[in-house]
């Protein structure tokens, strides 16, 4: 019963990212401004703001940052509404400036790579050398990618029609992050003689229980 629940609730995220792209992507093409579109570019910001708020120790706090995004969000709703374009590609690549931050500052000297740390936690313990430096390049290639996305959404989103860059942004990017651990996995094989168990799952479900442990 536990796990169909689960599956149901990963089958519903899907479906809610599918259905909210397909929105987005329809506002884009549009060429008009529109309520929808306002609240759209206002709900990723939303769900950022609420969790922030139910996070905080004092609720008092929580709510007076609440009241301010709303407040905040209905004074500037013209302003929003002419220029949703220009707010989801912001949302897109500060996403994904995150990510690469999140990846990079892990390669600075004195830190441990973030992939070598999501492996250490699926193993429980020290890596081999040899997947320590395989885990090492892989952190790399993520700061890549993440680059990579920034700078194409970018070019597409200055430099051709509207309509292109949502496409890319709304109904490839996923499939392309898809694909990168696709790949990786597959070169992983043909690197390491003796593939390590786990997957990124895996990774993401021991790196939440270090954290609440602490």
């Amino acid at each position: 019963m536990l796990k169909a629940l689960k599956i149901m609730r990963g089958i519903g995220i899907v479906l809610v990212i599918v259905i909210y792209a397909a929105l987005v992507h329809h506002v884009n093409t549009s060429g008009q401004s529109s309520m929808l579109g306002a609240l759209l570019a206002l709900a990723p910001l939303l769900i950022i703001t609420l969790s922030f708020a139910l996070s905080v120790t004092s609720k008092l706090l929580g709510f007076g940052l609440l009241l301010f995004f709303l407040i905040a969000s209905w004074l500037a709703l013209p302003l929003i509404q002419q220029h949703t374009a220009s707010i989801f590609w912001l949302l897109d690549i500060g996403l994904m400036l995150i990510l690469l931050l999140t990846f990079s500052r892990t390669l600075l000297p004195g830190r441990k790579a973030l992939c070598v740390h999501f492996a250490e936690l699926i193993h429980g313990g020290t890596l081999p050398l040899v997947h320590e430096r395989y885990a090492y390049k892989v952190t790399i290639a993520w700061v890549i990618f993440f680059a990579m996305m920034i700078l194409v959404s970018s070019l597409l989103y200055f430099l051709t029609p509207l309509t292109n860059w949502s496409f890319f942004v709304n109904f490839l990017t996923l499939p392309l992050v898809a694909l990168m651990f696709i790949v990786e996995f597959m070169v992983r094989r043909q690197v390491l003689s003796d593939l390590p168990k786990g997957n990124v799952l895996d990774a993401v479900r021991a790196y939440l229980d270090s954290k609440s442990t602490h």
